[in-house]
């Protein structure tokens, strides 16, 4: 089930967007991701977030700002099911175009977007970071 963020969401949304970090981005230093758990989690609810719950456990999320995809994050042990597809439909039927920005080392990011329609833009690299990112758009 999809369903906007709530309040007390935000515990296992932002823990779940620190190990998928981790995990995705294995060629930054999972310090960064540490140093950066709680400014995000402040920014959490300011953002449009919806999260997929099953069992009553949540298991991934998407936020937006606008019509930028801040992130789609599925904990591990439940990826390759079809959530983060279903949650990029999701935002999909509510926006007529979204972007974001997505490491290239993270091939299998770029893979699921490609899939989802998404192309890639323009390349830069990440200041905080260094490493080299695509911005892609997708368009209805």
């Amino acid at each position: 089930m999809i369903r906007k963020m709530e309040k007390e969401d935000l515990d296992r949304v932002s823990k779940i967007w620190l190990d998928t970090n981790i995990k995705a981005h294995d060629f930054i230093p999972s310090q960064y991701w540490k140093n950066n758990y709680e400014p995000v989690k402040e920014m959490l609810p300011q953002a449009e977030v919806y999260v997929w719950e099953e069992n009553g456990q949540i298991q991934g999320f998407v936020g937006l700002y606008e019509d930028y995809i801040a992130g789609i994050f599925v904990l591990e042990q439940v990826q390759s099911r079809g959530i983060g597809g279903r949650l990029l439909d999701h935002i999909k039927a509510r926006k007529p175009h979204l972007s974001l920005k997505v490491y290239q080392k993270n091939i299998r990011a770029v893979k699921f977007y490609k899939r989802e329609g998404f192309q890639i833009k323009m390349e830069s690299a990440d200041q905080e970071t260094g490493e080299k990112e695509y911005t892609m758009e997708w368009h209805s």
